[in-house]
């Protein structure tokens, strides 16, 4: 193996394709966690904090960790299809996942529909969703049940459960509402 000079590293393809490609991760979103600020049910977003602090170069040349500010009117993610929803309480607190879009989002979520974008951009703060249902291990499910498909409250006493062939409804109270009576 023979060894390589400085000059020669500097001025490589490979060396500007590895800088560039530094350039390009430093600024490109996928995905975080997030922590839910507040929650607007009549627009179905949210105000979300990113909870991982970024680590910003300054014209110095110095680091520094940098808290983002918190992301505004983030459209949420829950199951919705087919004429068919669940809901659930959003409250402040709450963990997400956060992705960013490729494109800028304004338009399509104004409109819906099939829209040009509004701005040429790609993977921005501002075009993020928030999908709920991840959680850290301080908030992890206490009595995660191994064995059925459970709908329930986080301290695991009120639930609906589906067990093999059988539907169990546990809680202090059930009530079964007719449509005509509402």
């Amino acid at each position: 193996m023979r060894n390589i000079n400085v000059s020669e590293i500097i001025g490589s393809e490979n060396e500007m394709f590895r800088t560039m490609g530094d350039g390009w991760k430093s600024a490109l979103r996928v995905a975080c966690p997030g922590i839910i600020q507040n929650f607007n049910s009549t627009e179905q977003t949210v105000t979300v904090q990113i909870s991982l602090r970024e680590l910003v170069r300054k014209e110095t040349g110095a680091n520094e960790w940098v808290t983002i500010s918190p992301l505004l009117d983030v459209p949420i993610v829950i199951p919705h299809a087919g004429g068919y929803s669940i809901t659930i309480p959003i409250n402040a607190g709450d963990e997400c996942l956060v992705i960013f879009s490729d494109m800028c989002i304004d338009a399509w979520f104004t409109y819906g529909g099939i829209q040009n974008q509004l701005e040429l951009r790609r993977h921005d703060l501002s075009d993020a969703f928030a999908i709920l249902g991840i959680w850290s291990q301080p908030n992890k499910i206490k009595n995660y049940s191994v064995d059925s498909m459970q709908i329930r409250n986080k301290k695991g006493d009120a639930y609906i459960e589906l067990k093999d062939n059988d539907i169990n409804i546990v809680g202090n109270k059930v009530n079964i509402i007719e449509t005509s009576k509402r």
